[in-house]
């Protein structure tokens, strides 16, 4: 018997994938459908409503759900969720569509899925900045007296992306058809839920922790999830396999580097690398919550959470994403609420006086002994041709990389922030 955390939501792992004869029949059914383009962040969503990773969502969610996510991190029946999970379409498609209709859900060509809408509800532009307001606004430089709307349109990924969605949304549950290319292009490392669950339960793991990368790991990502191999049974190391924003490092460049430093530095009894793929909302704290939320249906308890976790520019306070934790709603039912936990681990660096990793708890030197590390810092270095200083990274990693962006024909500016540089140290 499983001693793993159950799936969130209470009602084990919802699956919205269709296989074999189901998934054949269903895609002949779908070429008779009104078929609607969706978007990359949509076709993500498809997918982990598909292999259970949204569970207990079984499809786009309602009007009453996706206020009761914005406002109260709850759907409509007290099920904590923190991150709308919505499809959007433009108005006269959704003319088109009445409710209780079926229509496919396609990507470039690719239908992912069918969908029987049960609600369609308008998204005026209020109702788009609301959204983002609830979601993305934080308590950094960029969100506090009045900068967020001078800034946030222009520079925040996530509400550059809400702001141009389209002005209705339909709600209602799907059937998923495809995986996209993650199971060809990942194999072995694109695993889902039930595959998760399966390998940690063969490993007699029970307390799993989980460390979200989007960055190649350089010596604070390996710190921390030799912190929690320390105190748990093991560790997910789960990257993003969707897609970021421009600059970023690609997927298969990320997975590799992970591979090479679980080969020279890990014992790999105790680590598994994998995949998601989800495209990054950039929504900091919330993304934190919804990193957490849905690791749990993968069979983590254990979310590791460390400096200005899933943040983008300087729109978050440093450890908001861990404090955001401690304000979320409970309702007493342990189906309804969140069960993966976070490890706040505070700022982690390399120390010359020390000689070591440590970070703002254990080590008592000043900045000037420390090597501030962070994924923005090590991209900015990599992209500038820039050395890369002692202890930011293990060689094998960072001789990896130099080859991709040695290889770059277009480089992408990279943007510091206070959080990256360490000036906010």
């Amino acid at each position: 018997m499983s001693k793993l955390v159950a799936p969130h939501g209470g009602k084990g792992l919802v699956c919205a994938l269709l296989e074999g004869k189901e998934r054949e029949a269903e895609l002949k059914k779908a070429a008779g459908l009104k078929q609607i383009e969706i978007s990359a962040r949509a076709k993500g969503d498809l997918i982990m409503l598909g292999i259970g990773g949204f569970s207990p969502l079984a499809g786009f969610m309602t009007k009453a759900d996706w206020k009761g996510v914005c406002e109260n991190f709850q759907l409509a029946d007290g099920t904590f969720w923190p991150v709308p999970i919505t499809l959007d379409v433009t108005t006269a498609e959704a003319a088109d569509i009445k409710e209780g209709q079926e229509i496919a859900l396609v990507r470039k060509g690719e239908v992912f899925a069918t969908m029987k809408v049960t609600e369609k509800y308008a998204m005026t532009e209020a109702d788009k900045k609301w959204e983002c307001e609830k979601v993305f606004l934080g308590t950094g430089e960029e969100s506090v007296d009045g900068k967020f709307w001078e800034i946030a349109p222009k520079d925040h990924p996530g509400v550059i992306m809400v702001l141009a969605q389209k002005d209705v949304n339909l709600a209602g549950p799907v059937k998923v058809l495809s995986e996209g290319e993650y199971p060809k292009e990942y194999p072995g490392v694109y695993l889902r839920p039930a595959q998760t669950r399966a390998m940690f339960d063969e490993r007699g793991w029970a307390n799993v922790a989980a460390l979200q990368l989007r960055n190649p790991m350089h010596r604070s990502h390996e710190y921390l999830a030799k912190i929690a191999v320390e105190v748990c049974d093991g560790v997910l190391i789960h990257s993003l396999i969707g897609n970021l924003k421009p600059g970023d490092i690609p997927a298969d460049v990320r997975v590799k580097a992970i591979d090479i430093l679980i080969d020279k530095y890990f014992v790999k009894d105790y680590v598994i690398n994998a995949g998601y793929p989800l495209d990054m909302r950039y929504a900091g704290p919330r993304e934190g919550l919804l990193h957490a939320t849905f690791r749990q249906n993968y069979g983590v308890n254990n979310m590791l959470i460390g400096r200005d976790h899933a943040g983008v520019g300087d729109f978050y306070g440093l450890f908001e994403a861990q404090e955001i934790f401690d304000r979320i709603p409970t309702t007493g039912d342990a189906g309804k609420d969140l069960q993966c936990k976070p490890m706040k681990i505070d700022w982690t660096f390399y120390c010359h006086k020390c000689d070591g990793m440590a970070s703002l708890r254990t080590c008592p030197h000043t900045k000037e002994d420390r090597v501030i590390l962070s994924g923005t810092k090590l991209r900015k270095a990599l992209s500038d041709g820039a050395e890369i200083v002692p202890h930011f990274g293990r060689d094998e990693v960072l001789d990896h990389l130099k080859v991709y962006y040695g290889n770059l024909k277009e480089k992408v500016e990279v943007k510091m922030q206070g959080a990256a540089s360490g000036d906010a140290m």
